[in-house]
């Protein structure tokens, strides 16, 4: 079974890097700073912000299919970066955390769930993947709950 995960894209959140902190909250989303704990996981390229890097802090659908799992969370972005998108390769960030690993079916209905340490995701997605019903995993950081990244199946 080949996978592909993918970061967010960069266009819907261009706009944020531009504003002051009155019209970020005016948007719901805050301006921080990186520092040393947490660490602050860009959605776009999935790789954590070094220190004194600033990040935006915002809300994001990332399951948007009009089901009962509809859902959405913070998520940290950072200007510049190249959105995260390969083949059987899994990012530092989510290989070092806690992962909670959701499969959905392609009317967005929940075909199956695991949690894992990012260091064994490659047997979660396999498994998850065995249920044809699942179109596509998302994968979220098991202790805050927040959306990580999407998975899919490819042809290969």
């Amino acid at each position: 079974m080949t996978f592909r995960i993918l970061g967010l894209p960069m266009a819907p959140f261009s706009t944020l890097f531009t504003m002051n902190d009155a019209e970020l909250a005016a948007h719901g989303a805050v301006r921080r700073i990186a520092d040393a704990r947490p660490v602050y996981p860009c959605r776009i390229s999935l790789t954590d912000a070094t220190p004194g890097t600033p990040v935006i802090l915002v809300h994001y659908e990332h399951q948007s299919a009009a089901s009962p799992y509809r859902s959405s969370h913070a998520i940290y972005v950072r200007e510049g970066e190249v959105t995260y998108d390969a083949v059987d390769e899994i990012p530092v960030q989510l290989r070092t955390r806690l992962l909670s690993v959701r499969g959905f079916d392609a009317q967005g209905m929940m075909t199956g769930a695991e949690v894992v340490e990012g260091t064994e995701v490659e047997a979660v997605i396999g498994r998850l993947f065995r249920d044809d019903r699942a179109a596509y995993l998302h994968v979220h950081y098991a202790r805050p709950g927040c959306y990580a990244a999407r998975i899919e199946r490819t042809n290969a």
